[in-house]
């Protein structure tokens, strides 16, 4: 930070005093992953009813595309890049959750080969398939069906969808 000295402890204490008091985001992160016939990649988690899309949240002070690609690798053993954000939403406070951001980026279309390597690696997830949009409509909870045209209607046009959202 230009003009602030290291030394200067009382100015570090002012600063760490305002930065405890600003708000801390939770942050999830989903990722759409295509077959090479268009099904979406969607994951049964043990711990909720639905079925979802692959992801989870960010870890403390971790960027939110490297959370996407480290809970593919958790979750189904999948080395993935996380491509362009497709959507970008945030969720005001409900039930006893805290705000949250929730980012959803593209991971591009699966090769035959890298869907033979997947498995549920994680006990969180017991089982995943590649669907049709409108099959995923049916098995995923109705937000995250919406959510996902949402982001297959952004990749589909370029553009990223931001949203707020009240419960």
């Amino acid at each position: 930070m230009a003009g602030l000295a290291d030394d200067d402890p009382e100015r570090w204490a002012y600063l760490a005093e305002g930065n405890r008091r600003q708000a801390r985001k939770r942050v999830a992160v989903d990722v759409v992953i295509r077959d090479q016939a268009g099904r979406v990649l969607i994951v049964n988690p043990t711990y909720k009813e639905d079925w979802d899309l692959p992801g989870g949240m960010a870890e403390e002070n971790e960027p939110p595309r490297k959370a996407a690609e480290r809970e593919l690798r958790e979750e189904l053993g999948l080395t993935i890049t996380a491509g362009r954000l497709l959507t970008l939403d945030w969720v005001e406070p409900h039930g006893p959750w805290d705000d949250q951001l929730v980012f959803v980026f593209d991971a591009g279309i699966l090769t035959p080969d890298a869907i033979a390597t997947l498995r549920a690696v994680d006990e969180e997830i017991s089982d995943f398939r590649f669907a049709d949009p409108t099959d995923c409509a049916r098995l995923l909870r109705p937000d995250i069906a919406a959510l996902l045209t949402r982001a297959l209607h952004a990749r589909d046009t370029g553009e990223t969808d931001y949203r707020e959202h009240s419960t």
